[in-house]
């Protein structure tokens, strides 16, 4: 049994300095001696554009400031975490680890990316960024794992220089996706086992959407409509027609909603989903099945009062013999509506504008702060701002039920806090070491299973869409 350590309900910062960093090269040694884990160089030249530039100016004048007076090099520890979870909410969900890290590997300052920043940069700044290569380790929470206010959720440990220059870019990825995979995990909770499709791509940037895609399959949606995340992440695809196709077979002598189902019937199959809230959505309904059969794959209503609609159309495919026809909602669901439909006869929701802007909460206030100087703890003490000093780990403890009840976050260099009659898991696990991705980091599909795993780990209370306090308290040892 470990010693137990005390455990702070007050909040204080703890003091536990951190043993003096190895070189550089005895890192990578004692990697290679840890774990047989395959690992890859950041230092890859794939032709896939840099992210260097993802990044803000204010990063690189620091670096040039402490490359000048020294301080540059002395080691640190930076942690991510988010101070408070976003109204309402009573859990975070991690996500877009594993697209952080394939930006790690191209954060590299070519000549393209040196020439942005040479106005503003001294010669011997812009010389060691031409040279840069992370070199250091990163810990992190998996991907797919939940959090509450004050996790730990990524701990990143090198020189000044080699840590500060990748501030913005981990909270960039972090706190979008986070935020993103955060909803989707509620509209899932909400919709109780049925199928989710993500439409999103046309109410984001467009060089999001794939990665809103990727964080909402993480959090348990079926399939996107999205075809750069089908191609990128491998996430199954899904989509048939909008309102133009049906209103593209009119003519001069009036609607042709049947030559519109029968072309799509052609072209896909029965097993296709139909639109059929155009015109007239019981006339719609009707048509569809005539057209297609008592084994059309299903029909999309898209507006109106969607649990009403639900009922009627159910009952007059029902009494069309189209029993097994599914019923298709989409048009502005949240985790609300898709929880007000719960009682109704839904079997798919597609959700779009809500679930790519964080469903009201479109970033996860995470931060990144300096905690620890050369073993020495730091902490920021600025009103409501603070932060604990400190290089840091965390473990969550459940009954034997597999209900959590605690995450207790305790000094990296002293030891685990004693679990008592609870069982306790590790929360941190080894990402990049020496400045090398670890290539047997959790998948997207382990992390998927993940956040499934969490959701059903939580009090029933966590599960609330109320405004409420963390599904679980965090508490800080000492």
């Amino acid at each position: 049994m470990p010693s137990r350590v005390r455990l702070d309900r007050t909040r204080t910062t703890p003091r536990t300095p951190l043993a003096a960093a190895a070189s550089r090269s005895d890192r990578g040694k004692s990697r290679a001696a840890e774990s047989p884990a395959t690992v890859t160089r950041v230092d890859t030249r794939d032709g896939r554009a840099s992210t260097a530039l993802l990044t803000d100016q204010y990063e690189l004048t620091m670096l040039a400031a402490a490359l000048a007076d020294g301080s540059a090099h002395r080691r640190c520890t930076f942690e991510v975490f988010a101070r408070r979870l976003p109204n309402g909410r009573r859990y975070g969900v991690v996500a877009g680890t594993g697209r952080l890290l394939d930006a790690l590997r191209r954060f590299t300052f070519g000549e393209s990316e040196l020439a942005v920043i040479a106005p503003f940069l001294d010669p011997s700044t812009v010389d060691w960024l031409r040279e840069f290569r992370f070199t250091g380790d990163i810990d992190g929470y998996r991907e797919g794992e939940l959090y509450f206010p004050g996790s730990p959720i990524l701990s990143v440990r090198g020189s000044f220089a080699e840590c500060v220059v990748l501030e913005t870019l981990i909270l960039s990825v972090l706190n979008h996706d986070s935020a993103i995979a955060a909803a989707a995990a509620r509209m899932v909770s909400a919709a109780a086992g049925r199928r989710m499709i993500e439409m999103g791509s046309r109410r984001t940037h467009e060089l999001a959407a794939p990665a809103c895609s990727r964080a909402a399959y993480l959090a348990g949606f079926d399939a996107t409509s999205n075809l750069a995340a089908v191609r990128e992440f491998g996430i199954p695809g899904a989509g048939t027609s909008a309102h133009a196709f049906t209103l593209l077979h009119s003519g001069a002598d009036g609607e042709h909603e049947a030559e519109a189902f029968r072309s799509q019937v052609r072209a896909l199959g029965v097993g296709t989903t139909l639109l059929v809230d155009t015109f007239d959505i019981t006339r719609g309904v009707a048509t569809a099945v005539e057209v297609a059969g008592a084994e059309l794959g299903g029909v999309r209503i898209d507006s109106g009062d969607l649990g009403v609609l639900a009922r009627q159309v159910r009952d007059q495919l029902d009494a069309l013999g189209a029993t097994r026809t599914r019923i298709v909602v989409s048009g502005d669901l949240d985790e609300y509506a898709i929880a007000a439909l719960r009682a109704e006869p839904v079997d798919v929701y597609g959700v779009g504008t809500s679930l790519v802007i964080g469903s009201g909460a479109p970033t996860a206030g995470m931060v990144y702060k300096l905690v620890e100087v050369d073993g020495i703890p730091v902490a920021k003490r600025s009103s409501h701002k603070e932060s604990r000093g400190g290089t840091k780990k965390a473990v969550r403890l459940a009954r034997d039920t597999g209900t959590i009840v605690e995450e207790i976050v305790y000094p990296a260099a002293g030891p685990a806090p004693d679990a008592g009659v609870f069982e306790a898991r590790e929360l941190l696990i080894p990402l990049v070491r020496a400045g090398a991705v670890i290539d047997d980091a959790p998948s997207l599909a382990s992390g998927r299973d993940l956040v499934a795993h969490g959701l059903v780990s939580l009090p029933w209370e966590g599960l609330k869409l109320s405004a409420g306090e963390p599904a679980i308290p965090t508490t800080f040892a000492s």
